[in-house]
Order: C-alpha cells, then structure tokens, then sequence
C-alpha cells in the first residue's frame, strides 16, 4: 500500500494508469461472483475482510490514529459513501435486475455529476476546456456503452438504488479531498472498511438469508476484489485525490467504462461495435482536455 511518506514521481505518472485499469475489473468482479452471494452479504465479507487484513499492517507499523472525534467521523462518513452506499447500491441494483450495461451507463455519469459538485463543495473552479472535457467523456460513455444497454430493465427502486451509489461515489470523493485529504492511508481505510463492513452486515441480517456458495469463480472473485480493489485501487484513488485536482480525479472515471469493455472482449467474447471504438476516442479526448484545463499532473509533492 502507498504511505504517507509520499511514492516518486514514477509513482505519481503511474498511479492513474494503474487506478483505472484495476478499477476497471470491478464490474467483472461483480458479475462473477454476485451467482454465488447477495450483494449485503458479499459486502460484508469483503469489507469486512479488508479491516481484518489492514488492522495488524496499522499496528506493526506505528500508523497514527485520527486526532479528533471530529477527523475520526469525517473518515467514517467517506467510507459509508464511497464503500458502502455506492458499491452497496450498485451491487444491489444489479442483483435486482439492472443490466450491466445499464448500470455502467448511469456510473459513468458520475465524473459529470462530480464536476457540478466541484465549486459548492470544494471552491474549486472548472474552467471552460474542462466542461468540454466532461462533455465529451459523457458522450463517449454513452457511445462505448449503448451496445450493452438492456433498456433499463428492472424496477423504478432498483435503478433509483444505483443513481443513489453513482452520487454516494460524487459525494463521498469530494468529501474525501475537502475533509480526510491528509488521513493516514492505512489507519484511516481501516476505519472506512470496518463502518461500511458494519453497515452490509447490518443489512445483510435484516435482508438477507447470508447463504453462500463457496465456487471457484465466487473464490476467485472475491479475493480479486479484496485485494486488487478494495485494497489497491481505492488507495491509489485516495492517494490520487490527494495530490491532484479533484476536476483531473474525477475525469478518470470516464475511462472505466471503455476499459472494462476492452478487458470483456478477451474475456466474454463481446464484440467492439464502430461506436464504442468513436466513444472510446471522445473519452480520451475528453480526459485529455479536463487535464489540461486542470494545469498540472499528479505531484506527489502537492499538498491538498
């Protein structure tokens, strides 16, 4: 896991490379493993896994706790949004019915949604080039998804249970670069995957029968999740959020979609339709101008 101490600048021109691919497989992930579980019960053990996995790396290495109740409960707050509520909408919306293809269409929105939140929340400006940027992104998801697009299938709920997640991640990045910037990467995930953990557990003795079938596929997709996302790729994201423009973090979420279809076409043997290819060229054209409306890259350097 990165530190605090703050990785290189190879590091630094990497970590966005290395988010999006890794961040990208969650999709995956989720369709291999949710057969064999229901999507509180999943949760639950994931996240709660991860606690139980970063715990004693918090001990042996000396991580400093929050030094306030207050600090301690804005970090909470980033993890019930960011882990709880978005996956747990998002998983749950997919149990319900939503098609992939849906859901990745209404997550992808997400980088848009965040760009209007940047100014209230963050006093940060988005200037012109940017707000082409997200334009284009927006359009080139659109594109690079609707061959997958099941008609919005599922119920009102059920779609309203992943808009809710897509503004649970807005919310909760945002959240994260004005309140928990400067927590430690180690204690501070410990206590966001321990309250989100607690809170599927909750829902999963409420609502759920907590029956799982313990598959290869299901095997192998959890420990991928816990390990390649819960623990690698949402510390890079913090670490990323950290040091960059929150307009410049948040655009890297338009490259998600494209790139799960890219590692789905090996993988299911789906097909790339001429559109998705154009949607794909208009997202990198559309990141590219939101970074360089932006003004810098990622500088381990750069305070928050």
């Amino acid at each position: 896991m990165l530190t605090d101490s703050g990785p290189g600048r190879r590091m630094a021109a990497v970590a966005p490379v290395l988010f999006v691919l890794l961040w990208s497989t969650g999709f995956i992930g989720a369709k291999y493993g949710l057969p064999y579980a229901e999507p509180a019960t999943f949760l639950a053990l994931r996240f709660l896994l991860v606690a139980v996995l970063l715990l004693p790396i918090v001990l042996l290495t000396g991580s400093p706790w929050p030094g306030s109740f207050t600090s301690a409960l804005h970090i909470i707050v980033v993890g019930l949004l960011v882990h709880g509520i978005y996956l747990g909408g998002i998983f749950a919306a997919i149990d319900k019915g939503v098609s992939a293809g849906d859901t990745a269409l209404i997550v992808g929105l997400q980088p848009a949604v965040t760009a209007i939140l940047i100014g209230p929340i963050l006093g940060e400006t988005v200037h012109g080039r940017q707000w082409m940027g997200f334009v284009l992104g927006t359009v080139g998801v659109v594109l690079v998804i609707s061959p997958y697009l099941g008609g919005v299938h599922g119920n009102a709920g059920a779609i309203a249970l992943c808009v809710v997640g897509m503004l649970a991640m807005s919310v909760g990045t945002l959240y994260q670069k004005r309140f928990c910037a400067n927590m430690d990467l180690r204690s501070g995930s410990f206590l966001q995957f321990t309250a989100a953990g607690l809170l599927m557990l909750l829902l999963a003795l409420v609502f759920e029968t907590r029956v799982i079938e313990w598959s290869g596929d299901f095997l192998f997709a959890f420990a991928w999740l816990v390990l390649a996302l819960s623990l690698g790729a949402v510390t890079i994201l913090w670490f990323l959020i950290r040091h960059g423009a929150a307009a410049r973090v948040a655009s890297l979420f338009f490259l998600v979609p494209p790139v799960t279809a890219l590692i789905a076409w090996p993988l299911f043997g789906e097909m790339l339709s001429w559109q998705a290819l154009v949607g794909m060229g208009l997202v990198v054209g559309g990141v590219l101008l939101v970074g360089q409306g932006s003004g810098s890259s990622f500088s381990p350097d750069r305070g928050s």
